[in-house]
């Protein structure tokens, strides 16, 4: 009996497990990232930019000034730095923005302002806190990227030449800040859809040149891919579906081992996935989740489980860490023990 219970214990640990956590305020909460176990950030509607320095036991509301009617759907920190984070407000012309702190939030410096009336600024993701990128939804047939190289002092955008032509009105759903992920040194690929494929825009040169990759993502104006992850060089998962269909699981996930040259379903996920994240150090084992709940694979997406908790628009687990928030409607902040 003794042995029974100590395996029932592990095998229970081992599942993963929400906490709820209280936040203060009520709006739609889009973004979220970890910077450690004890820092974290998160973002939303009506300027709101959160940040805990104590794992989520209290939340401190921070302060943009001129920011209170933006939609902050980005955040993004950095590993063992707590004090710096980037933060993009989408919508079409000015209102797509990205400001960046480096003092936990006290001060925060405006780094670039759309200027184009056609383009909508939908997520960012960084190498490192001086390399990243920013995507936009497709203007005229070409996609939208920009880059920086100096810490968001100065964007500038990928010239034409370098990208494949964008599919009608293809772009990147603003859901969780995701559709972008890079990896390693140079490594990058953003997630599309809206129009009549869901694709995969990849490069392996910082940015400097782009391959492009069909998926069978389901697709339509208000479907696509809404995230993407890697977990190596190789192998990558996407999710999404349709955002007006969350209960549709029919060809809501992808995954790829080379490198998003080529994409297969994942089928089993019970619902649309605004985020998918690998487990850190957790080998094949990943997370996926959406408004109505969450899925989890220890087989790269071979089969998925549903987990037992309420649902989120984004993710993010900590960095070496098996502790993750997601971030949803009105305020809702969990922490995940996995």
């Amino acid at each position: 009996m003794k042995i029974f219970s100590v395996v029932l214990a592990v095998f229970l640990a081992a599942i993963p497990r929400w906490e709820p956590q209280a936040t203060g305020v009520t709006a739609r909460l889009r973004g979220v990232s970890a910077a450690s176990e004890r820092v974290v950030w998160s973002s939303g509607a009506n300027g709101t930019i959160l940040r805990t320095a104590d794992g989520g036991a209290t939340w401190q509301r921070l302060t943009i000034p001129g920011t209170e009617r933006l939609d902050f759907r980005d955040i993004d920190a950095f590993p063992g730095d707590e004090r710096t984070a980037y933060a993009l407000s989408i919508g079409q012309g000015p209102a797509s923005r990205i400001y960046k702190t480096t003092d936990a939030g006290e001060h925060w410096t405006l780094q670039f302002t759309n200027d184009d009336p056609k383009a909508f600024y939908d997520a960012m993701a960084f190498w490192n806190d001086d390399r990243g990128l920013a995507i936009s939804d497709s203007v005229e047939g070409r996609f939208v990227i920009l880059m920086t190289r100096d810490g968001g002092a100065h964007w500038t955008r990928v010239p034409a030449e370098t990208l494949p032509a964008a599919l009608s009105n293809e772009g990147a759903f603003a859901g969780s800040g995701t559709n972008i992920a890079v990896f390693g040194r140079d490594l990058a690929w953003i997630g599309t859809g809206a129009s009549t494929r869901s694709r995969v825009l990849r490069t392996s040169d910082g940015g400097r040149t782009w391959a492009i990759a069909d998926t069978p993502i389901v697709t339509s104006a208000s479907a696509g891919i809404f995230s993407v992850a890697f977990r190596d060089p190789q192998h990558g998962i996407v999710v999404g579906g349709d955002y007006r269909k969350e209960g549709d699981a029919a060809n809501v996930a992808a995954v790829t081992s080379d490198g998003g040259a080529t994409w297969t379903l994942s089928p089993g996920l019970t619902g649309f996935r605004s985020v998918v994240a690998h487990l850190p150090g957790g080998d094949r084992s990943w997370i996926a989740v959406g408004p109505q709940g969450a899925d989890s694979t220890g087989d790269d997406g071979r089969t998925w489980t549903k987990l037992e908790g309420g649902g989120y628009h984004a993710f993010s687990f900590a960095p070496k860490s098996r502790v993750g928030w997601g971030v949803g409607e009105s305020g809702r902040i969990g922490r995940l023990v996995w």
